[in-house]
C-alpha cells in the first residue's frame, strides 16, 4: 500500500485564526480531514505531522526514506529560509510536492524565493485548501510511478 508523509510547517496549527484574509478560515484539522477522506477513497495511507520546529521536520523527513513513497509538504515560513529541510529532502530522494495555501509569488518579495522548489517535483500554491488536495493527487501519482520503476 502506498504511504505518503504529509508535513505541515510552522504556525499552520494556527490556521482558522491566523490571518484569515490570506489563509482563509480552514483549520489544520479541516485540511487533514479532507486529505484523509481522499486517502481512504484511493486506498493509500497518510502519516500527517505538524511542527513549528525545523529540526523535528528534518528528522521526520530523514526517517521517511524507507517508510514512505512520497512527501507532501507545506514548509510554511521555512520555505524561504531552511537549507536543512531542503537538504533532508535531497538526501532522502523522496518524490516531493510542495504546497502553499496562498500564492507566495503574489505576496511580499521575501516569500518569492522557495529553497524547497529546486528539490521538489513540483509546487502548487494559491488555491487555499485545494492546494493540498491537488498536491496529494500529484504525490499519489509520483508514488505510483516510483513503485512501478522499482
Amino acid at each position: 500500500m502506498i504511504k505518503i508523509l504529509v508535513i505541515h510547517g510552522p504556525n499552520l496549527n494556527l490556521l482558522g485564526k491566523r490571518e484569515p484574509g490570506i489563509y482563509g478560515k480552514v483549520t489544520i484539522e479541516g485540511i487533514n480531514k479532507k486529505l484523509n477522506a481522499i486517502a481512504k477513497k484511493k486506498k493509500i495511507t497518510l502519516e500527517i505531522f505538524q511542527s513549528n520546529h525545523e529540526g523535528e521536520i528534518v528528522d521526520k523527513i530523514g526517517k521517511a526514506k524507507d517508510k514512505h513513497e512520497a512527501l507532501l509538504i507545506n514548509p510554511a515560513a521555512y520555505t524561504h529560509t531552511s537549507v536543512a529541510i531542503r537538504d533532508a529532502i535531497l538526501a532522502t530522494n523522496i518524490p516531493t510536492v510542495e504546497v502553499h495555501l496562498s500564492n507566495i509569488y503574489a505576496r511580499e518579495d521575501f516569500r518569492h524565493n522557495s529553497l524547497i522548489a529546486s528539490v521538489a517535483k513540483g509546487q502548487i500554491s494559491g488555491f487555499g485548501v485545494d492546494s493540498y488536495l491537488y498536491g496529494l493527487d500529484a504525490a499519489i501519482n509520483l508514488a505510483r510511478k516510483s513503485i512501478s520503476l522499482t
